[in-house]
């Protein structure tokens, strides 16, 4: 059996860039899963995958001609339905023979074995190994069938079928040749009308040969790269575009750069087959408009690589990566930038006529902005943003701070009334902080109106000040409660309105900024800003909602203390105890990825610490609390202390010494005195550690207490003291985390 490498190409109109390298992975992985099931690979075959914007091809090693033969055993029936009471085939037995092919002359062939309690019928045979070219051409199909292709083109085929014109298939490009070599051998496969062969096709407009003739599958990316300028590897691609970017910006000097964004490489990447850097400029008056509009206008638009100083500041020159490259490069760098120069010009037309209005007057155009049917405009949004902002500052600052916190959260929208967020969506928030300074305001109050969408991402940087934490709380929280509030939450992978990003954002904030806030007072405050009772009736009075939102942001003493004389709104318990759960949940998830253990998480949240800032410290304690010798025994008894008072009524937590009948429970009452008022004193200075370490010198007496004493004893009174023993022991324990779960 000769075993050689196999080669696959479809080669088809230009492709969507976005999707390319997806395309390409999963088409070539797809092909060698295939093979591999019927025996035509095996774990040994190496895979690589080529994708450039006019192909999708794989190459695989060692692919056999044809499968090895396997012996087959098929259940039929059991032996009471397939054989009569003298041994002779039944007609139901003969029809199932016939259907795998065999006749009546294999009933004596027949093999008996017991299935459960059932004796029945086995028919072993010798299935014959797939053959390379129905092997291909099923692992063909299927790869193209299961690509995850975004959206589906159908089309007519010219040639090749028995109707052309009218014969049409679906693919995500037309597709106009395949190779399929094994070895140098073609393998005769066909698939969206087409037969395979061993050319293909290069370069658009560079090609030395056409069509290029593949001499055999292991010469593919040498033959493409020399006969028809085509880098056929997208990782090889991406690697000459990089290199080419970083050359071109050392040959400029003056420590410029290109700007770093993976998702603009990839997509470059998969629009060019030859990439070829060159270096293009613009007017230097268009960098009087923010750097950022620039950047994405160029990277959004045109798919430039723009270029920064050596401290991160735009230059007015900028890298493209052209698809040829031409002896005489002046016509492609001058068509470049008398493309871009129109969109700068845009960008700066925007940034001029939005500074002619302020924020402040834009306000009112909020109204007109609809956030959620059922939650009002993103005016009504505001004045509720304003009040929770308004709470949060005053608690974290002061009267100070919460008039900034409220001026930048009554701002902090109103960047998207303008021209320039109109256009470009993505700079809603950068925009804000341009314009405010623009207007004069306080640079903190700037810097809030930008920071309050951060944490945008994973790993994204927090807000920058305690402006800036209070509004981007208030947004989070109005968001998170507004959506729980009408019961529209999160499902499996769907999360339109971003709540879990939210709910990881105010925990990075409450813990990363170690902010002394409790987390049922945040909630308490952005539920009081909304009118709840509307909300549960699905009726939205917008003008009695806006004035009720006044009234709270213009009340003293914040919503933290129910100020304003409102306390007569309803808010469902069900929204509260849900979003509390969503948020444990989320922060759960957060820290068994940041590598703590399931079960050191369980015992902190058990507790439902309010106090978000102060979880990393119990973790900690946690943790050095189990590395301890006495740790498993004193977890293990936590939790048989936790069953027993599960089973009893309610228990007062103290115990009298007059009532002690053993030995044992006068010891564990003693030790108790010595080391709870210490595990207290510790736990209050907010020393976790050594607060649980304190508490490990009771192992001894809690042991020698349930050796020595029942606690169920025939005396009421005895027994109650000694649940109250226990219950003062377990709320010792338990202050931490709950350490039952650690058992």
């Amino acid at each position: 059996m000769s075993v050689k490498n196999l080669l696959v190409e479809l080669f088809v109109e230009e492709l969507p860039p976005k999707a390319l390298k997806k395309l390409g992975d999963a088409f070539a992985s797809m092909l060698l899963e295939q093979l591999k099931a019927q025996g035509l690979a095996t774990a040994e075959s190496q895979l690589t995958a080529f994708a450039s914007p006019r192909r999708l091809a794989a190459h695989i090693t060692a692919v056999a001609p044809f499968a090895a033969d396997k012996a087959v055993s098929a259940k039929l029936m059991p032996v009471a339905v397939g054989l009569t009471a003298d041994g002779a085939p039944t007609p139901a037995l003969l029809k199932k023979l016939q259907a795998l092919g065999a006749g009546p002359e294999a009933v004596a062939g027949l093999k008996r074995a017991m299935d459960g309690k059932a004796e029945a019928l086995f028919f072993e045979r010798t299935v014959a190994g797939a053959r390379l070219q129905e092997g291909l051409q099923k692992a063909l199909l299927e790869a193209i069938a299961k690509l995850p292709i975004p959206k589906v083109m159908t089309y007519q085929l010219a040639s090749g079928c028995a109707q052309p014109g009218w014969t049409s298939v679906s693919f995500v490009r037309p597709a106009h040749g395949l190779v399929a070599l094994h070895g140098s051998d073609i393998v005769p496969v066909e698939a969206l009308g087409l037969q395979s062969g061993n050319t293909t096709h290069g370069h658009r407009f560079e090609a030395a040969v056409e069509p290029v003739v593949l001499k055999d599958a292991d010469s593919y990316a040498e033959t493409l790269a020399r006969d028809g300028a085509v880098i056929a590897s997208f990782a090889d691609r991406r690697a000459d575009i990089v290199a080419q970017l970083n050359q071109a910006a050392a040959q400029i000097g003056g420590g410029v750069r290109a700007i770093e964004d993976e998702a603009l490489l990839d997509e470059v990447t998969a629009l060019v087959e030859r990439p070829n850097v060159l270096v293009c400029s613009f007017e230097e008056e268009f960098l009087g408009v923010p750097q950022e509009c620039l950047i994405l206008t160029m990277k959004a638009n045109q798919k430039y690589f723009p270029l920064l100083d050596a401290v991160g500041k735009l230059t007015n020159q900028f890298l493209i990566v052209s698809n040829i490259s031409p002896a005489d490069a002046s016509q492609v760098i001058g068509g470049n930038e008398r493309v871009v120069r129109p969109r700068l010009a845009d960008a700066k037309f925007f940034f001029d006529q939005d500074r002619k209005k302020t924020l402040e007057s834009r306000v009112a155009g909020l109204d007109k902005v609809v956030y959620h049917n059922q939650l009002g405009s993103q005016g009504e949004r505001v004045l509720r943003v304003r009040a929770i902002a308004k709470a949060i500052a005053q608690q974290l600052g002061g009267d100070a701070l919460a008039q900034q916190a409220d001026q930048a959260a009554q701002l902090a929208k109103t960047d998207l009334v303008t021209d320039m967020v109109g256009e470009f969506p993505e700079l809603q928030g950068t925009m804000g902080r341009y314009y405010a300074l623009n207007d004069g305001l306080h640079a903190d109050v700037a810097d809030a109106i930008e920071d309050h969408y951060k944490p945008r991402f994973a790993g994204d940087t927090l807000p920058r000040n305690p402006v800036g934490v209070a509004v981007a709380l208030a947004d989070k929280l109005e968001t998170l409660v507004g959506m729980f509030g009408i019961g529209n939450l999160p499902t499996g992978d769907k999360d339109p309105f971003a709540l879990r990003r939210h709910a990881l954002g105010v925990i990075r904030m409450l813990v990363e900024k170690n902010l002394p806030m409790d987390l049922q007072t945040l909630l308490g405050s952005a539920f009081y800003a909304l009118d709840d009772e509307a909300i549960q009736r699905e009726v939205w009075d917008r003008q009695q909602a806006k004035e009720l939102a006044h009234k709270l942001v213009e009340a003293k003493g914040g919503l933290i203390a129910h100020g304003g004389g409102f306390s007569r709104r309803v808010f469902d318990k069900a929204a509260v105890e849900n979003l509390t759960g969503f948020i444990y949940d989320r922060l759960g998830g957060s820290l068994r990825e940041e590598g703590y253990s399931a079960q050191e998480v369980d015992a902190v949240l058990a507790l439902r610490p309010q106090r978000l800032a102060e979880v990393p410290k119990r973790l900690a304690a946690v943790r050095a609390f189990a590395a301890l010798p006495e740790a498993a025994a004193l977890a293990a008894a936590n939790k048989r202390i936790g069953n027993i008072l599960k089973k009893a009524d309610a228990v007062d937590p103290h115990a009298n010494p007059a009532l002690f009948q053993e030995p044992a429970e006068a010891a564990l009452f003693a030790a108790m005195q010595q080391a709870a008022p210490v595990a207290q004193a510790q736990f209050e200075a907010g020393d976790y550690t050594a607060s649980l370490q304190s508490l490990a010198a009771l192992r001894a007496p809690v042991d020698a207490f349930f050796d020595g004493v029942m606690v169920n004893a025939e005396a009421i009174d005895v027994r109650l003291n000694r649940l109250g023993l226990l219950q003062s022991l377990h709320n010792a324990m338990n202050r931490v985390a709950d350490l039952s779960k650690l058992a």
